[in-house]
């Protein structure tokens, strides 16, 4: 799936007309993409996110939620202390 548009760091839409919101403590990873990066979905079972978007270029995986779904505050704060 390609990227239709990624211009705030922290939100990107895909070609399927899905939004997500990246997890803060993942945003580095996306600054290798490029709007010809193919990303793929999985849906996954994290303490933190729901899904997953993997770069099939480079293999980077960012933790991900649908746009609009709040992070859980007390575990988000929590993985971002731990780096």
């Amino acid at each position: 799936m390609k990227i239709l548009e990624h211009s705030e760091s922290h939100i990107v839409k895909l070609y399927d007309g899905s939004s997500w919101q990246i997890f803060p403590g993942d945003i580095d990873q996306t600054l290798t993409w490029l709007p010809t990066s193919e990303l793929r979905l999985f849906e996954i079972n994290d303490e933190i996110a729901s899904h997953a978007l993997v770069n099939a270029d480079d293999g980077t995986r960012v933790r991900i939620r649908p746009l609009g779904e709040a992070w859980p505050e007390a575990r988000t704060k929590k993985i971002l202390k731990q780096g």
